[in-house]
């Protein structure tokens, strides 16, 4: 039986938690607008942890009115949801609270008053029932989310982290062993999705709703830049491309037009520039991803975070890296967006290798500002 043993932060004795098959890990997650809960259990021979049981709620609907994430709004609204979900998740597992080895929230990065729910949460826990804290990185949690997939990965392999706050590619090596290759120099993928969508008049998430009216749409209508596609490095940049499509919508007299972009008679030229804009982010993502796994000389590819569930990025990715003879995974769809069960599987991954560093105290110390290189 492996032990981990780790000195509690403020000069509290050691202590040592039991790392073994069975070993439970209830997660917290609460960086934005999202309350997720889970249970993990670690598995015998070194394979990827279990999910037990895991709960999401999801804000959208309250946000939808204001066009995005009002951040008094989301801390309330975590407070009133992570009891509910944490009984719920106990009950679905059949384990009860006492039975909880570590307790695992996310750290950072995100919005503060949201990141101190659920870490207000876990150290609630933690004191009532003598249970060690491990703080969790978000991106990690992203990171490692396919592994709770049918098809885990295994290391090494090229990450490609995209999502509403954050665009990047890295290797991985293993829990802990990150190298950053490329990352965004200006708004993330899923925010060139998200604002060119508000632009052209859709509802909150615009991502996801842009996705759909690009079904209907030709992606070769509208001519929209591919932002940093030959710079040279992996390093991405959307911005101009959202500003592209704001320019497109003036010459059409449709900016700021609420009436005109709702007109039936304009959906058709709004699919075009819909598949337009999302041709446009899936193509600098898949290739500068081959790039990636070119540099290396990987043969493997991670995709993780809300763009993640993108079916072009999908379906465009896998063609490519089949005639490559690269193998893609993908967390499972309703993992792709923030959940606990990353959290709580990160967490467990930690201890499965020895690096989690475990607290018994009480400290709120999120980091709303965290890069994942310092993560440790």
């Amino acid at each position: 039986m492996q032990q981990v043993r780790r000195a509690y932060t403020g000069g509290m004795s050691e202590f040592a938690v039991n790392v073994n098959p069975g070993t439970l890990i209830l997660g917290f997650e609460s960086s934005c607008d999202e309350t997720g809960v889970a249970l993990v259990a670690l598995s015998a021979g070194g394979a990827p942890p279990r999910l037990l049981a895991h709960a999401l709620h999801s804000q959208i609907d309250m946000h939808q009115a204001y066009g995005g994430v009002v951040p008094e709004l989301a801390s309330r609204d975590h407070i009133r949801r992570v009891v509910p979900l944490t009984r719920q998740v106990m009950l679905e597992a059949g384990r009860s609270l006492n039975e909880v080895d570590v307790i695992a929230y996310t750290r950072g990065p995100g919005l503060a008053g949201a990141l101190l729910v659920g870490a207000g949460m876990a150290c609630a826990l933690g004191t009532a029932l003598g249970k060690p804290l491990l703080g969790v990185h978000h991106l990690e949690g992203h990171l490692l989310s396919p592994f709770l997939s049918a098809d885990p990965p295994e290391f090494p392999f090229v990450a490609l982290l995209v999502s509403g706050g954050h665009t990047q590619l890295m290797r991985v090596d293993g829990v802990g062993r990150y190298e950053m290759l490329g990352e965004t120099v200006d708004d993330a993928a899923g925010e060139a999705f998200d604002k060119s969508a508000k632009l052209m008049g859709l509802p909150y998430p615009g991502g996801p709703h842009l996705a759909r009216l690009a079904m209907g749409g030709r992606s070769d209508a509208f001519e929209l830049p591919r932002p940093m596609l030959h710079s040279g490095n992996l390093d991405f940049s959307f911005a101009g491309l959202k500003t592209a499509v704001r320019t497109h919508l003036v010459r059409m007299g449709l900016l700021d037009q609420a009436a005109q972009l709702a007109a039936p008679e304009t959906q058709a030229t709004l699919a075009d520039l819909a598949a337009s804009t999302q041709a446009a982010i899936v193509e600098v993502l898949v290739k500068k991803s081959l790039v990636a796994l070119k540099q290396t000389g990987l043969k493997r590819v991670v995709v993780a975070g809300g763009v993640g569930a993108n079916r072009l990025l999908r379906e465009q990715l896998d063609r490519a890296c089949e005639r490559r003879g690269i193998r893609v995974h993908y967390p499972e769809m309703h993992l792709c967006t923030d959940n606990g069960a990353m959290i709580a599987l990160a967490a467990a991954m930690r201890l499965q290798s020895g690096q989690a560093v475990l607290q018994h105290e009480p400290v709120f110390d999120v980091k709303p500002r965290w890069d994942l290189s310092q993560a440790t």
